[in-house]
């Protein structure tokens, strides 16, 4: 589907150069001389490269058909991961590099959205959101509440994040999956 440089949009997955890229930031520019254009950030989905290219509204861009399918997470098998479609229980396997560090946050059961172009996975989201249990933190140190402090935590996964001073080891919290950030604690 054709679509003007300006209606680029973030999260937007575009053909450009034989190759599929994901649409990283995209900001309008209007400059006192000459026309406008759309300044975008993409990352390549095939090769992990980045790229900045300039948009004008007259050049037309080809977007990606992408169809997103829900699967839920089955198991892990050396650097495979398995998924089963809950509709029509069709298994998908798919390596670790596609998932990249997402994978540590995967648990039995569950429900992940795959990005489909031409029937072949191309992209993986994970819940927003996810509970976690906390493995180890330091302890709080009195009288660090003037300002908003954080600490270092380790997950039960194995992911390091940055925890507020009450949060203690074997605490549930909210995990941001996006920017693996500490969002409340359970």
């Amino acid at each position: 589907m054709k679509i003007s440089g300006n209606e680029i949009k973030t999260g937007m997955i575009i053909e450009h150069n034989n190759d599929l890229w994901e649409v990283l930031k995209t900001q309008h520019v209007k400059p006192g001389k000459g026309g406008a254009f759309n300044q975008v950030e993409m990352k390549s989905l095939n090769k992990d490269t980045k790229l900045n290219e300039r948009f004008r509204s007259s050049d037309n861009i080809e977007r990606a058909v992408v169809e997103e399918v829900k699967f839920n997470f089955l198991y892990e098998d050396k650097n495979e991961f398995y998924f089963i479609n809950n509709k029509n229980f069709e298994q998908i396997n798919l390596k670790k590099e596609l998932l990249g560090e997402k994978y540590k946050f995967l648990t039995e059961g569950l429900e992940v959205s795959l990005s489909m172009y031409n029937d072949i996975p191309i992209k993986i989201d994970l819940p927003n959101q996810i509970e976690c249990k906390i493995e180890t933190t330091d302890a709080a140190i009195k009288g660090q509440t003037a300002a908003s402090s954080y600490k270092p935590a380790l997950l039960e996964n194995g992911v390091n994040i940055q925890v507020p001073p009450f949060i203690e080891s074997g605490d549930s919290i909210i995990v941001d999956t996006r920017t693996n950030d500490y969002v409340k604690k359970v």
